[in-house]
């Protein structure tokens, strides 16, 4: 049986595209005085096979899983709020499931394993693969079996999202201790340097920071051999983070846009882009996080972001404060006059 992850990605609409752009060229305006709204329109129809793009339905999918490498103390917050914050995410006092609240979004929360265990939790999907990863500074995070878990748990959300008529899928994640396995799983990506990518998450001052840098330092001498993007991924990753590569490939395989948010979901794009480089033209990226190793990887993506706010939450916040400028997009290109229709004389 071919392996899932082989399945290429579908080849984005080009008719649709220039359609797209062919009523962009006849609306009453004067050619690409909309900027960004016009290509994001027209990228839209791309990947949705329609003149008029819209995203009415939103999925987005929020991962959680705690690190071992917590253990290292790499993070301002102890690692017991993973837990606390799949009963926040379900209760509606988080932000992201505020911001799904305001957009109509639908909100998937699935908790992959944390190390402080809150149980069932009505509106929390439980997909339990450990407590946590291993710490990845001495042994690699995740054995094969954990890695394809976590993949596929991104994969059934995703499918999910299409058996719901989802026309935007966005990804996040939750788990103290992410920024390090980011940072450290981007340094092997790109073959980087731990100084240049680490940096504060959760709120650390210098000294931690520092101390961070060593820790991804070690890990990444420790798992040195691992050479394919899966390795990597499978040393140096998390749960969530691989779920959200399972998540992209799969919503790119299905024809399914996807907003990616911050540097954890980045990187975790970026390792999906690696597997599959097909995957990438249905990435659309939300807003530059004001994590450091964000533009990094950002360019590595040759990604332009929509939005720049200084955000560094994760739970997929900012890309949710980004989906207002694609539904804007949407509605201008479907609804505004055409020059025929409003009697304007053309240039």
């Amino acid at each position: 049986m071919k392996h899932w992850m082989s399945v290429p990605s579908r080849v984005p609409d080009h008719a649709a595209a220039a359609a797209a752009a062919e009523r962009q060229d006849t609306l009453t305006k004067p050619p690409g005085s909309l900027g960004r709204l016009e290509a994001l329109a027209i990228q839209l129809a791309s990947l949705q096979s329609r003149k008029r793009p819209r995203v009415d339905k939103v999925h987005i999918a929020v991962f959680a899983g705690d690190h071992g490498v917590a253990a290292e103390g790499i993070s301002a917050f102890p690692q017991a709020v993973t837990g606390e914050m799949l009963r926040n995410f379900a209760s509606g006092g988080a932000a992201i499931a505020v911001l799904a609240r305001e957009l109509g979004a639908n909100l998937d929360v699935v908790n992959l394993g944390t190390v402080n265990d809150p149980g069932e939790i009505e509106g929390v999907r439980r997909e339990v693969i450990a407590s946590s990863t291993a710490n990845f500074r001495h042994v690699p995070a995740m054995a094969d079996d954990e890695l394809d878990a976590a993949l596929n748990a991104g994969v059934r959300s995703v499918a999910r999202a299409s058996a719901d008529g989802a026309e935007l899928f966005i990804g996040g994640d939750m788990g103290i201790g992410n920024t390090t396995a980011a940072s450290a799983l981007a340094c092997a990506l790109l073959g980087e340097k731990p100084e240049i990518l680490a940096g504060p998450g959760t709120g650390l001052d210098k000294q931690g920071v520092a101390h961070k840098v060593v820790v991804i330092g070690d890990a990444l001498r420790t798992h040195a051999g691992a050479d394919s993007v899966r390795e990597k991924l499978r040393c140096l990753g998390g749960f969530e983070i691989a779920a959200l590569v399972g998540a992209y490939v799969a919503a790119a395989q299905c024809g399914m846009p996807v907003l990616v948010d911050g540097f954890i979901t980045s990187t975790a794009a970026l390792a999906a882009v690696a597997m599959r480089p097909d995957a990438r033209p249905w990435m659309i990226f939300a807003h530059r996080s004001h994590e450091r190793g964000h533009g990094r990887v950002l360019d590595a993506l040759q990604a332009e972001p929509l939005l720049d706010l200084h955000m560094r939450l994760g739970e997929a916040s900012g890309a949710a404060v980004a989906v207002p400028l694609l539904r804007m997009a949407c509605t201008l290109h479907g609804s505004m006059a055409t020059f025929a229709e409003a009697g304007v004389s053309e240039a």
